[in-house]
């Protein structure tokens, strides 16, 4: 019975097909359990879920390529025309670099999402999300690339031409969208580099100041101190001189500059300017406020009063409120604070 049964097998070349078949099904099928049940559970002892994600997703799609591998042995032992062979080998061939592409494309997404977490807990801006979906796409679309030059390739395909005319191709649009790549790769480097975040009051080269509320892909929102809405391409604000005001510490210094009439006691003017400026509450002890004596100059002895505050919020008011209390001590202390004067001689000469 058995060694008659054995016969059967070997000589009915559509029960050696079917047993093919069964027999990979129930491989993959075990692949599914085995991971689902096994693997997964060694994962979730792991300290991080990407394994977990990589499984989970990656072994339906490993199991339809067994599936595939024992389609193609199952026509093994049918004597079909050679070109049809061909054509479901080549077929076939194709599904499975398809699937591999998948799987490949998957891991990229959930290793890049990985990233784009860590990315963004760094950040307050939503820039974060949107750069982590366009290297998703760009890993989608050059996996998704190769995967087709393989496929192409199992079908015996040249394709050398074909990249070529990409290439030219590719050129032409990159020239085409040249100021729309600069602007985000623009915002990419603003963002690798930290150079600008959301809630930095910073101001550029140009006289534009303000406070940034945004980093977006291809533009940057700034509202200025009158409450307007500046929007900047990335691709300048990345090519811009910028001051930062909250880089690398929030502390700002605020500077005054005075003149006193000439005849004033030096050390009198820089004991009560420095008094006046120790006692505004939003000035720092640390660096100390000064007063320096700068220069004499053509109508007045001119000085400089310096401090520190905490944030560039306080700046005008603290500014404000230094001026005033300079200007304030300075009268009166009796000393004159001098208008720009000049002296001019006549000559008169008499008449002969």
């Amino acid at each position: 019975m058995v060694l008659e049964l054995i016969n059967q097998i070997t000589t009915n070349k559509y029960l050696h097909s079917l047993i093919i078949l069964g027999i990979f099904f129930g491989i993959s099928q075990l692949v599914v359990f085995i991971s689902q049940r096994f693997i997964l559970w060694l994962t979730s002892k792991t300290k991080t879920n990407i394994d977990d994600l990589i499984v989970a997703r990656t072994n339906r799609p490993i199991s339809i390529i067994l599936l595939f591998i024992g389609m193609r042995l199952a026509i093994i032992p049918h004597a079909l025309p050679a070109y049809l062979i061909s054509i479901i080998e080549h077929g076939i061939k194709s599904i499975i670099i398809a699937i591999v592409t998948y799987i490949v494309a998957v891991i990229f997404d959930i290793l890049i999402a990985n990233w784009g977490q860590k990315f963004a807990s760094k950040t307050e801006s939503k820039f974060d999300d949107e750069i982590v979906n366009l290297f998703k796409r760009f890993s989608r679309i050059i996996i998704s690339f190769i995967g087709i030059i393989f496929v192409l390739g199992s079908w015996g395909i040249q394709i050398g031409p074909l990249l070529a005319s990409l290439g030219i191709a590719g050129i032409a649009v990159a020239f085409a969208l040249q100021s729309t790549l600069g602007n985000i790769f623009g915002g990419i480097s603003l963002i690798v580099d930290r150079s600008v975040t959301v809630d930095d009051f910073i101001r550029l080269d140009d006289g534009t100041e303000g406070r940034v509320v945004d980093i977006g892909l291809r533009s940057t929102k700034i509202r200025s101190k009158d409450g307007d809405l500046i929007i900047m391409p990335n691709g300048k604000l990345s090519d811009s001189k910028i001051y930062n005001y909250h880089k690398p510490l929030p502390s700002t210094r605020v500077t005054i500059d005075f003149g006193v009439e000439y005849g004033s006691d030096v050390d009198k003017v820089k004991k009560v300017a420095l008094h006046e400026v120790e006692n505004i509450k939003d000035a720092l002890k640390d660096p100390p406020p000064r007063v320096v004596f700068q220069e004499m100059g053509e109508f007045a002895l001119k000085f400089q009063a310096l401090f520190w505050i905490s944030s560039i919020e306080r700046k005008l008011d603290a500014k404000e409120a230094a001026v005033a209390f300079i200007y304030k001590a300075l009268s009166k202390n009796g000393i004159g604070i001098p208008f720009p004067t000049r002296t001019v001689y006549l000559k008169v000469e008499k008449s002969k």
